[in-house]
C-alpha cells in the first residue's frame, strides 16, 4: 500500500473530505445555538375559551427550550395538548425570531356518563364544565355512535322536546330521555323507523291523553306502550295504603 502512491492520494481525500464535514458540523452546531438566533415572539391564534394565557405562558417558559433552529417542536406540541381543552396544536416558526401557536381547543357536546365530556368530533376527554349539557351513556369506544344518533334524536324530535340522555346498553339497544318528558324505549332494529311512527301520531295519541307520560316503549311492530306518572304514583300510594292497613290490622 505504501509504494501506491494512487492509494494514498485517494485515502488523503477522504480524510480531507471527512475533516472538512466535521468541521463544517460543528460549525453549524455552534451557529444554531448562538444567542441571536434565540426566539423572542410567541404568537398565538385560534379562539380560545377555555386555555388561558397563563397556562399558556406557564408552558412556554417551561418548555420553550433552544433557538429558532434548535426548538424541539414535537415535545412543545405535547406539552400544549396536555392542557385539559386542548385538542390539537399546531407550531409554526417564523423567521427570524418568531413562534406562532395556532390552538384548536375541544367544542364540549356532552357528557360522558359522570366522569368526561363528548366534544364535537364524537371525542372523550377530560375537563371541567359547569354548563348545562346532555348525558352520553354506553360501552368504551361508542361516544362516537352515540354523537351522529344523538344528532339524528335532537333533529327529529324537536318538536317533542330536547334530547337529556342518549343511552346505549351493551346489548346494542338504543334509549332517549327528554327534557320535561317521558323516556323512549327504542330497542335494537329500525329505530329510524319506530321513531319516525311515534312522531306522526304522537298529537292524536299521547297529547291526547292530557297526561303526563314517563315512559314509552317503542319496541312494538303495530305500536307502541305508554306508562303515566300519575297511575303509577297512585297505584304506589293504594301499595302503601294497603301495607299500613295490615299492619294496623295486626296491631303492629
Amino acid at each position: 500500500m505504501w509504494d501506491r502512491p494512487d492509494i494514498l492520494n485517494r485515502f488523503a481525500n477522504v480524510l480531507l473530505a471527512l475533516t472538512a464535514l466535521l468541521l463544517a458540523y460543528g460549525s453549524v452546531w455552534w451557529i444554531v445555538r448562538l444567542p441571536m438566533f434565540a426566539l423572542r415572539e410567541v404568537h398565538i391564534t385560534g379562539e380560545a375559551h377555555h386555555v388561558t394565557r397563563d397556562q399558556v405562558q406557564a408552558i412556554v417558559n417551561n418548555e420553550l427550550k433552544g433557538t429558532f433552529f434548535t426548538l424541539n417542536l414535537p415535545q412543545l406540541r405535547r406539552a400544549f395538548e396536555k392542557l385539559p381543552w386542548v385538542r390539537e396544536v399546531n407550531l409554526r416558526r417564523r423567521w427570524p425570531a418568531r413562534l406562532e401557536v395556532s390552538v384548536s381547543e375541544h367544542v364540549p357536546l356532552a357528557r360522558w356518563g359522570n366522569q368526561a365530556l363528548v366534544n364535537t368530533h364524537g371525542e372523550v376527554f377530560q375537563a371541567a364544565f359547569d354548563g348545562k349539557l346532555p348525558t352520553f351513556a354506553g360501552p368504551a369506544g361508542t361516544a362516537k355512535e352515540i354523537a351522529i344518533q344523538y344528532e339524528f334524536f335532537r333533529r327529529n324530535l324537536s318538536t317533542l322536546g330536547t334530547p337529556v340522555l342518549v343511552q346505549l346498553t351493551p346489548r346494542r339497544a338504543w334509549q332517549v330521555r327528554l327534557e320535561g318528558g317521558p323516556t323512549l324505549e327504542l330497542g335494537r332494529e329500525d329505530i329510524e323507523g319506530r321513531l319516525g311512527r311515534y312522531i306522526q301520531v304522537h298529537e292524536r295519541t299521547v297529547v291526547a291523553l292530557k297526561r303526563r307520560i314517563d315512559y314509552v316503549d317503542l319496541r312494538y311492530a303495530n305500536g307502541f306502550a305508554v306508562r303515566i306518572a300519575e297511575l303509577k304514583e297512585e297505584h304506589s300510594g293504594r301499595v302503601h295504603d294497603a301495607a299500613g292497613a295490615k299492619r294496623r290490622a295486626k296491631g303492629i
